[in-house]
């Protein structure tokens, strides 16, 4: 017997090679595709993986194999090729299924590689048997390919473990499958070098069976091999990018599914034929239902959360969307608890392919939405503290009915001014002003009627009414006189009570305007008429009142350049003691003298000056020009006598007057002594306010002088706490003094209380001398008015014109 020896084709040899290389790389590929698929999916890439992988260990095997050339006919035994070929199957659907478990210990992956190296082994040397010779082998050899078989196995479930994650590069799995095939090769190729092929002269053994022939094997196994792998590594890389997409897609899913989900924002999708079929959590927040109430359902369960006239506008919309395009309207429904829910509503089709599959109907819960609208545009047209109709409304309302009437109804436009509010709110604060025009607001709804007489809140102090449906003027004045009349009742505010009145201007449509603007504007001139004509009640518009209009807002420019141009003069009148008529003092009074009207009584031009806020600025100029005539007259040598000047509201109220007058007679050089100061009552409404005032301003040692005594209402009971140094007593009661009998005594207990309280007192407007007898007799000593003299410019005073009936 005789050992054969053989040599290698070396074309065959890198067939077996490449073999091993490509069915290592499909292995590390289908290790990534079974470590991630579930299911079904996971069984199949297990099983056709284990084909794969086992089919090209074994064809690498036999490749190998066939690539040796002996000096004879080789020949193969058919069941032992089978046996070979099922034992690496085998093995690898073991080796898959360890590295495609989710916790791969390294006690594991010993075993799998142990397991692995052993079905390659037994493939390897099944095969050998399957050939018709006698084979020996060199057992250090034998040995050296186990060990090779172990190591080289446990190295590829390693490298299966570590590259069954997506995403791995191409290079890197390149090169893992050179090392792995490179192994498995240099296995076999240490198995064949350990085996010695033994044969007899002249025969040829053979097997019971079927046999092939070499060359028809060798074509056979190569081409099914490699043809086998290709199939494998194209269905994993098909089933890669097919996974990735999935992947994607799932993604995608996740993210809108998560949109849908989590949206604030109720969605209800419906299906073509009506029915429900999915919605999203915030929908069950807005209903208080559950899925299953809605899911599967009829779209008319829906109709459970409407009016009926609702759901039919609904459902017309929710038509019109499904046949074009997205839909916004808005809605409302009842919560199963009652509360009305007001919704913002989307319908949108849902198009696939061409075709509408259904509709999402994607709902917003608006109700705060609307009531902060709603809110808004009543604050636009309301006053918010009174919560009347603001100007914009009332503007709104006439002009509605004004078209709506068309010259054939008759309305009337009442324009309403409160006096005296500006002292209440310069006194008390604005606090106290807000509670008041509220009180005003009450007053003047409780004569009114709704359903004939609109009121409305224009700014400030200033109201309207808008009056239809009246039968006459005297209807319209009644109402007028009976505002007039609640507005004049006593307002307790900060424990006290307070007087006001009221002016009423009235314009009637269309005689007395035919347009908003005009009608307004008309009735706003009667109310400044009602002002300049003492105030406290009401009148009709009438077209000479233009004039007055006109004559106002010519003064008020003129008024503001009055002082720069020197146009102002200050007028004194003398004050007297009887009986010996000596001079006590002067009052400065105020003139303006127009380069085009002449002189202007005061009578004219103070209330702009105060309507303005100039009588500020006016106020400080007369003061400061009084004490600068009085300190001349000192140094001149004439007699020492106080000068008075009279405070306007606005002057009283300043916050640093003090600080004023004192900076005024230290530039003057004027003695504080020689100063006094006259206030009115109506300033004395913060009795506490006042007190403190007329506490700093005594403080600076000047004279303090309450004047038009007996007209207010607010100061008898702080009288005895004011720094009062003189009262003076109001020429409306001297005027009545000689024909009734009442205002004497009026006059009696004023000089009384006055001198009880140790004050000095004056009477002012004495014109006759039956008047200064009267008073004389009342122990009233101190005097003046057009009976000693009338005011005269500072020149004149001490010139004889001041003597009687000058």
């Amino acid at each position: 017997m005789e050992i054969a020896q053989g040599t290698y084709n070396l074309g065959l040899v890198v067939v077996s090679c490449i073999i091993s290389v490509l069915a290592s790389y499909a292995a590390l590929n289908l290790a990534g595709r079974i470590h991630l698929a579930h299911g079904k999916s996971r069984a199949f890439w297990l099983a056709g993986g284990a084909v794969s992988m086992g089919l090209g260990i074994w064809s690498m095997h036999f490749v190998g194999m066939l690539a040796l050339e002996l000096p004879m006919r080789m020949t193969y035994n058919i069941p032992l090729i089978i046996l070979s070929m099922i034992m690496p199957i085998f093995v690898s659907f073991i080796a898959l299924w360890t590295v495609s478990r989710q916790n791969l210990t390294w006690r594991s992956l010993l075993i799998g590689g142990l397991l692995l190296a052993s079905g390659v082994v037994d493939m390897h040397y099944t095969g050998m048997a399957s050939m018709a010779m006698k084979i020996s082998y060199d057992p250090w050899l034998v040995a050296l390919s186990v060990a090779v078989a172990v190591l080289a196995s446990i190295a590829a479930l390693a490298l299966m473990r570590e590259l069954r994650r997506e995403g791995r590069r191409l290079p890197v799995k390149v090169a893992s499958a050179l090392v792995m095939g490179a192994a498995i090769a240099g296995m076999h190729y240490i198995g064949m070098a350990a085996a010695s092929f033994h044969v007899h002269e002249g025969h040829i053994p053979e097997f019971g069976g079927s046999q092939v022939d070499t060359n028809s094997l060798a074509l056979i196994i190569a081409l099914s091999s490699l043809l086998l792998i290709g199939f494998t590594i194209y269905g994993a890389f098909i089933n890669s990018r097919l996974n990735q997409k999935d992947k994607l897609i799932r993604r995608q899913e996740k993210w809108y599914r998560a949109l849908y989900e989590n949206n604030v924002d109720g969605i209800i999708s419906i299906d073509t034929s009506g029915e429900i079929a999915d919605i999203n959590p915030a929908i069950l927040d807005l209903t208080g239902l559950k899925r299953e109430d809605f899911v599967g359902q009829p779209v008319e369960v829906l109709r459970r959360f409407f009016d009926p006239e609702a759901y039919r506008q609904v459902r017309v919309r929710h038509g019109e969307a499904s046949l074009s395009s997205a839909l916004a309207y808005e809605t409302q429904i009842s919560h199963p608890n009652g509360r009305t829910i007001q919704l913002g509503v989307v319908s949108v089709p849902v198009n696939l392919e061409g075709g509408i599959t259904g509709t999402h109907i994607i709902v917003r819960d608006i109700t705060r939405q609307k009531e902060t609208q709603a809110r808004v545009e009543h604050l636009a047209y309301h006053d918010e503290l009174t919560n009347l109709p603001n100007r914009r409304q009332f503007d709104a309302t006439v002009q509605e009915r004004i078209e709506r009437s068309l010259g054939t109804e008759r309305l009337a436009v009442m324009v309403l001014d409160i006096d005296r509010f500006k002292m209440i709110n310069d006194s008390l604060g604005h606090a106290y002003g807000d509670t008041f025009l509220q009180k005003v607001a009450q007053r003047i709804g409780e004569v009114i009627d709704p359903s004939k007489a609109a009121l409305s809140r224009m700014g400030g102090d200033e109201f309207a009414l808008l009056c239809h449906s009246f039968a006459s003027d005297e209807e319209v004045a009644e109402l007028a006189g009976r505002i007039v009349s609640i507005l004049q009742v006593p307002y307790t505010l900060k424990d006290n009570d307070f007087y006001v009145s009221a002016s009423i201007g009235i314009a009637m449509y269309p005689e007395h305007g035919e347009t908003r603007e005009e009608l307004i504007k008309n009735a706003d001139s009667a109310m400044y008429e009602v002002k300049r004509g003492g105030k406290n009640g009401y009148r009709l518009y009438s077209a000479e009142l233009d004039d007055e209009l006109l004559f106002k807002i010519e003064v008020e420019a003129d008024l503001r350049k009055s002082i720069e141009r020197g146009e102002l003069e200050i007028h004194y009148q003398p004050q007297y003691r009887m009986p010996d008529r000596e001079l006590i003092g002067m009052e400065a009074l105020l003139r303006w003298r127009h380069p085009v009207r002449g002189m202007i009584p005061p009578g004219r031009f103070i209330p702009i000056a105060e309507e303005t806020g100039l009588i500020i600025e006016i106020g400080s100029w007369v003061l400061r020009e009084a004490c600068l005539q009085a300190k001349a007259w000192h140094d001149e040598g004439r007699a020492k006598v106080p000068v008075s000047v009279n405070l306007s509201t606005q002057q009283f109220h300043q916050p640093d007057l003090e600080f004023e007058i004192e900076r005024i007679l230290a530039e003057t050089g004027l003695d504080p002594q020689y100063l006094e100061l006259e206030i009115t009552e109506s300033m004395m409404m913060d009795a506490s306010a006042s007190i403190d005032i007329l506490n700093r301003l005594n403080g600076l040692g000047i004279r303090l002088s309450l004047d038009d005594f007996g007209t207010g209402y607010s100061s008898l009971s702080y009288l005895s706490v004011l720094p009062i140094n003189r009262l003076k007593i109001d020429r409306s009661f001297v005027m009545r003094l000689e024909e009734s009998g009442s205002e004497q005594a009026i006059v009696k207990t004023i000089i009384a209380m006055a001198y009880s309280l140790g004050m000095d007192v004056i009477a002012e407007g004495i014109e006759t001398e039956g008047q200064l007898e009267i008073l004389t007799g009342q122990r009233c000593l101190e005097f003046q008015g057009y009976y000693f003299s009338r005011p005269v410019p500072p020149h004149h005073l001490f010139d004889g014109e001041t003597q009687r009936g000058a």
